[in-house]
């Protein structure tokens, strides 16, 4: 079916995801290989579970320093062609003809800057599911005032969660009676849908790690109902990412765990397959300078099976279904 961008429709979804005791998933992508890999998964993933019609949301961010993903979408580095290349990818992967187009796609602008991205703040919010608006750089006073500045001009026609705190790499929480007071002041002046807080995770996670503040979390949800939208997800381990839902979080954000996790897989196979993808003299050459192992294959014939940007994203592509099937088995139940 077409991209679900309608926001009664998506808040549809949220109803039926609170009555089926689901956590929504938003996994960012910024390339094709990434958006189709979800896609997948989660159509393999509701035949299994005889629903074809299972939501999900793709994210990206735009000017997002930590990670600009549309910049990344395009060669050029340009932001805005690398969105307009992502919206034109997803609505090709969800039109009629496309085999996932049972599946309910909502698609989402992760992290919009209130200041690096201004230009696409005049863009028709129409096309969008859902946003993210961040402006978590700056004291809360002036978060707080352009965030409802935003929400009193976008809120009727497209989901918005909004950042109170920021999200860090590895930063200690704040006390957690701060926390709670600031994401209750955020939530009832701004009028969000949605509240990012600082729960303890962090983005870009090198490792899964314990971080996430469960605690907190209920205690923030005690405030202001089910309404939290998790980020870092990477760094959440499994035994938290089960009970999400009954800390209150109703979304979560991902992206760092798509890659982190399956470029290893992609890496033992090209030293596995050396000699096809680079030669064997040049793989005898790196078995003699010791960057190649006994296992390594370096006597074989190049390949163009193996040497093609289509072999690696084919393990990619795999790999990445894998770890989003594995989140998906966490969340819908």
């Amino acid at each position: 079916m077409p991209l679900i961008t309608n926001r009664e429709q998506v808040l549809d979804i949220y109803a039926e995801a609170e009555q089926n005791k689901w956590v929504l998933p938003t996994f960012n992508s910024e390339n094709l290989t990434t958006s189709e890999a979800i896609l997948q998964a989660v159509s393999d993933f509701g035949k299994t579970r005889g629903k074809t019609d299972l939501p999900v949301i793709i994210g990206i961010t735009c000017q997002y320093p930590d990670r600009p993903q549309s910049v990344y979408y395009a060669h050029s580095r340009y932001w805005d062609l690398g969105l307009r290349l992502f919206l034109a990818d997803i609505n090709v992967l969800t039109a009629a003809e496309s085999p996932y187009a049972g599946l309910r796609v909502m698609v989402h602008l992760d992290h919009i800057q209130w200041d690096l991205d201004k230009e696409l703040l005049d863009w028709d919010m129409n096309q969008f599911s859902s946003i993210m608006f961040d402006a978590s750089t700056l004291a809360i006073e002036e978060n707080i005032r352009h965030t409802l500045r935003f929400v009193e001009q976008q809120s009727k026609k497209v989901l918005i969660e909004g950042a109170c705190d920021k999200i860090g790499h590895g930063r200690s929480l704040a006390e957690d009676k701060h926390n709670v007071e600031l994401a209750e002041t955020y939530f009832q002046q701004t009028g969000v849908d949605l509240v990012v807080a600082n729960l303890g995770t962090e983005h870009r996670a090198t490792i899964a790690k314990l971080s996430y503040n469960h605690d907190l979390a209920r205690a923030i949800t005690q405030r202001i109902g089910p309404k939290l939208c998790l980020h870092g997800t990477s760094s959440v381990t499994e035994d938290n990412l089960v009970r999400l839902f009954d800390d209150g979080v109703r979304k979560v954000n991902l992206w760092t765990a798509l890659e982190r996790e399956s470029t290893p897989i992609l890496f033992r196979d090209m030293l596995l397959n050396a000699a096809k993808m680079i030669g064997p003299e040049k793989a005898q050459e790196l078995y003699n300078e010791h960057l190649l192992g006994k296992s390594a294959d370096y006597d074989a014939v190049l390949s163009s099976a193996h040497y093609t940007v289509t072999y690696r994203q084919q393990i990619i592509f795999k790999a990445m279904q894998q770890i989003v099937a594995g989140y998906l088995n966490k969340w819908y139940k």
